[in-house]
């Protein structure tokens, strides 16, 4: 039976007429518990997961360098000191603007090896998700140190010795262990348990799983950041890690060999565009989900009046934005993959085809049933074919160099597997293909015979690095960690931007939902109120609560941040210990 919605609201009238004052009263304070969330200044400006990553871009901006060199070296610096999310051993998708403009997407995917097909994680004859979540199975070819260099090379100034051994310097010093990390590291005891270097680098002499407060050494990973200092990328991917990988790869029924060391290679991408409340969006391609779909919900939403139905009607707000998020991600398990290997339409950012799916979206009740488009070029007009766990991190400059880095190793510590004798935590990319039509990953997501594995094909991601421009001119950029709940958050965080007129620090601070399509749930922060929540059960949604949904890193200029004119604002995530940091 279809729900009156009119009707709940007359009911509810005086409840819902106080909720636009109370939830712009929502958001936190920009400092929690000394954590410096918000930070602005006129030269340059960086916000990470850590402040020890932080304070190492900071500090090579204040000594002369740009904001790629501050990137490159806060990237390194949390392979070091949050190998969790992130790290020599994963990937990342990378948008950078320099100062004469030119904007670039390098891709740094993780690659299937050589010898991957479509049934290696079958057994008896069934799929078993185990196999691409843990152990040696698991991982792709990592192609993060790949990137990183490149960016350095392309945009920096010949920073990438000094950053690669101040990283160094701190894994061989150590850093204590505070209590999120500490969690992180009891949370995946178990697998973390079954392999020699992990035990190695996250369990004490006892053999106990390293708690809050002890200091984490890593003399292996120094000494393998000693060399990428010294040799660059083919310290790693033509000399010992490459050798050491392999090795231990033949000898736990593993499949990455020197030769798919040997041949890797970033890719240079055409970033996504699109246009939203006159600006132009910048997103990742393909083989990332997150910039095609970043691009329409906001395209589908580009319709509504967010602004005034947000003050007059919240629960409507939250309603479309949420249908708009679910048509996207039933495009996403048709259609995307890697371009190299899948037939990805560009007809996905049509405008004519954003709009018939937009149509679709009543303010006054749940689509009922929402399948993939047929959008048009199927076949014909393509993305580029060429011959949980997560961080993001964003940094930008006075002269004009902004940077957004989305890089992972997939969930926490990745394969749960560290490689003996370099310290490197592998990543588990390869849960990111579909191991079977139907069959779901570590985020709950599918797909179909586009992101199957294959020999070298790069899985799909939802990474979004995503940048904002006014003319010629970024004004903002953003992007997350959370598996697909990284999509909605950045499109969430330029929606209340660009659409609310928030400023930043309120706009990523803000509640935040999330609808991937299938399960066909909708996720809300528990600090959404609860009038809110109760009006969208009423039109149809399943609720599911959460704590938090993705950790986003953010930089405006004054425009987007409520700061002074002439400052860069640079926002780390409120609900985690995000630190940003400007001068």
């Amino acid at each position: 039976m279809r729900i009156d919605r009119r009707e709940w609201l007359r009911c509810s009238a005086a409840a819902v007429a106080s909720l636009p004052a109370m939830l712009r009263a929502q958001s936190p304070p920009a400092v929690t518990g000394g954590v410096e969330h918000v930070a602005s200044g006129s030269r340059g400006a960086i916000a990470t997961v850590s402040e020890i990553a932080t304070r190492a871009g900071l500090r090579v901006m204040e000594e002369g360098g740009n904001a790629v060199d501050a990137a490159v070296a806060a990237a390194l610096m949390l392979a070091v000191v949050d190998g969790g999310n992130s790290g020599l051993g994963g990937g990342c998708f990378i948008l950078a603007r320099g100062v004469h403009g030119e904007v670039v997407a390098i891709d740094g995917r993780e690659t299937a090896p050589a010898a991957a097909h479509g049934r290696m994680f079958f057994r008896d004859g069934r799929p078993d998700p185990s196999l691409s979540q843990t152990g040696a199975l698991a991982s792709g070819v990592p192609g993060a140190v790949a990137a990183y260099h490149r960016l350095s090379e392309e945009l920096g100034t010949g920073r990438w010795r000094s950053a690669a051994l101040a990283a160094a310097e701190q894994a061989a010093e150590g850093f204590p262990i505070d209590a999120r990390y500490a969690a992180r590291i009891a949370s995946s005891a178990e697998r973390l348990g079954r392999f020699e270097g992990s035990r190695k680098v996250f369990f004490d002499a006892d053999g106990e799983p390293r708690k809050a407060g002890e200091r984490l050494v890593q003399p292996d990973l120094a000494v393998t950041l000693q060399e990428l200092a010294s040799d660059g990328p083919d310290a790693f991917y033509r000399g010992r890690m490459a050798e050491l990988t392999a090795r231990w790869m033949q000898e736990n029924g593993g499949m990455i060999t020197e030769e798919d060391f040997r041949h890797y290679r970033i890719r240079h991408r055409e970033p996504v565009e699109s246009a939203f409340a006159d600006h132009r969006i910048l997103g990742f391609p393909p083989p990332s989900s997150g910039g095609i779909h970043v691009a329409q919900i906001l395209g589908m939403l580009k319709r509504f009046d967010l602004a005034s139905m947000y003050d007059e009607d919240p629960i409507a707000y939250y309603h479309v934005v949420a249908e708009a998020m679910r048509l996207a991600f039933a495009d996403r398990a048709v259609w995307l993959g890697d371009p190299a290997f899948a037939d990805v339409p560009r007809g996905l950012l049509d405008e004519e085809y954003l709009d018939k799916r937009s149509a679709m979206i009543d303010p006054e009740g749940r689509i009922p049933v929402v399948t993939a488009g047929g959008p048009p070029g199927v076949g014909v007009d393509l993305f580029g074919r060429l011959p949980r766990h997560t961080t993001h991190l964003t940094a930008a400059d006075e002269a004009g160099n902004w940077v957004a880095i989305t890089a992972t190793v997939n969930t926490t510590f990745g394969s749960k597997v560290v490689i003996p004798g370099t310290g490197v935590v592998m990543n588990n990319e390869m849960d990111d293909f579909a191991i079977a039509p139907g069959v779901p990953n570590a985020f709950g997501l599918i797909g179909t015979e586009a992101n199957a594995p294959a020999p070298g094909k790069r899985p799909l991601s939802s990474m979004s690095p995503t940048m904002v421009l006014r003319g010629d001119q970024p004004v903002l950029s953003c992007g997350a960690a959370g598996g697909p709940r990284i999509i909605t958050a950045t499109a969430q965080i330029v929606l209340r931007a660009l659409a609310l007129d928030e400023p930043l620090a309120t706009a990523v601070a803000a509640p935040r939902i999330h609808q991937q399509w299938r399960p066909n749930e909708l996720w809300v922060e528990q600090r959404l109120d609860q009038r809110i929540v109760d009006g969208l059960a009423q039109l149809g949604h399943s609720i599911r609560r959460s704590s938090g949904l993705a950790t986003a890193q953010a930089i405006a200029i004054t425009e987007f941040s409520g700061a002074e004119a002439g400052q860069i604002t640079a926002v780390a995530e409120p609900r985690a210990d995000g630190h940003a940091a400007a001068y």
